[in-house]
């Protein structure tokens, strides 16, 4: 009796090791990639960079100023780690359209490993240019008010944002299967579903539709939970969040963040099985 429950056991505990193990070997591939190709890295902090200097100073000045600008980081943090899912997106299109992915199936590995040394390849991306980010937000005014562990929590969850993200854009790169498809893909969702937040204006000056899409948009529950935990005060002119959301952006941005996750995984292993049979 004891041993036939022990076996399943034994039996699962080598399944989760082997899937760790070949997760691993791919993010490590994907990572040797990265260095081989500076230019991909580079993409993911000069335009952040720039979009922190444009709102920053091109817009500040009429929106508060150096309020605006240390209230603006936490928005540009939530904006990059979500447009870092450009990166899966386009590298398993490219993995697709170049054959890589057929020859993965013909090794002996997990499926799961291919989609998951992906997405911690790219979370890998994601604190890369947080780092990049934290250091021109100091430039630019930009300081952390706020404790030691809530600024590590906001960094944690900023992450676990990307990392959600990533499978949302796993999914759109296998749906696209090539790399022109995926480019184009990838845009049309990713930018409304980044603007239409509070990552750069306050909510409350928003159109009636607009603002409940906003008020309820991840993006906006990650950025405020941003500022709250960084210290980081809004304007005295910017009206509060007043949804439930901007109440309790933590929550319901880690909430969010599962959701994500529990959706996406699914139907990015599904869609990748049925790839990898054809």
């Amino acid at each position: 009796m004891t041993s036939g429950v022990a076996a399943p056991r034994r039996g699962l505990v080598a399944g989760t090791a082997q899937v760790l193990r070949d997760s691993g070997i791919i993010t490590w591939r994907n990572a040797v990639n990265i260095r081989r190709l500076p230019d991909a890295l580079l993409s993911a902090t000069i335009q952040p960079i720039m979009f922190v200097l444009l709102f920053a100073y091109v817009f500040g000045g009429s929106l508060g100023g150096g309020d605006y600008r240390e209230w603006l980081i936490g928005g540009i943090f939530a904006q990059t780690v979500a447009f870092n899912v450009f990166f899966t997106t386009m590298g398993l299109a490219n993995d697709l359209q170049k054959g890589i992915i057929d020859r993965f199936r013909a090794l002996p590995m997990s499926r799961l490993a291919v989609i998951l040394g992906r997405t911690t390849s790219d979370l890998g991306v994601s604190a890369v240019t947080l780092v990049v980010m934290s250091v021109t937000g100091l430039i630019v005014g930009w300081r952390i008010r706020g404790s030691v562990f809530d600024a590590a929590l906001a960094f944690a969850l900023l992450l676990l944002f990307s990392f959600a993200m990533s499978w949302i854009g796993a999914l759109v790169g296998l749906l696209a299967r090539n790399v022109e498809v995926a480019q184009s893909a990838g845009l049309i969702w990713l930018f409304p579903f980044t603007f239409i937040s509070s990552a750069f204006v306050p909510i409350g000056n928003m159109p009636g539709p607009l603002r409940v899409v906003a008020e309820w948009n991840p993006v906006s529950a990650v950025a405020q939970a941003s500022r709250d935990l960084f210290g980081n005060a809004a304007p005295p002119a910017f009206p509060p969040p007043g949804a439930w959301p901007g109440d309790h952006p933590v929550i319901y941005g880690a909430l969010c963040c599962v959701a994500i996750i529990a959706v996406f995984m699914p139907l990015t292993v599904a869609r990748y099985r049925r790839v990898a049979s054809r």
